[in-house]
């Protein structure tokens, strides 16, 4: 998955949907964070997903910590945690 300032938007049920997915699937799964000019076009395009997280431009350990956020929200409702925007 390429982290990029031109990918999807994704709900968080969304994205724990595609994560589900891939791991029901045994996909290997990463993550790709570009730096301050973005990700290489070859390596987006060989990503299955582009994925942005914010319209903002964020700083890459911003970056970092959002999609930490996003992976641990994607774990709880994928165990049946409440979640409050639903």
């Amino acid at each position: 998955m390429a982290l990029d300032e031109r990918g999807r938007d994704l709900t968080s049920a969304q994205f724990a949907a595609r994560l589900q997915a891939w791991a029901a699937g045994r996909t290997p799964t990463a993550f790709a964070i570009g730096g301050p000019d973005g990700l290489e076009e070859a390596l987006r395009n060989e990503a299955e997903l582009q994925l942005r997280l914010s319209a903002f431009t964020l700083p890459h350990a911003l970056a970092q910590v959002l999609l930490c956020e996003q992976l641990y929200r994607a774990a709880s409702l994928l165990a049946g945690h409440p979640y409050h925007r639903e």
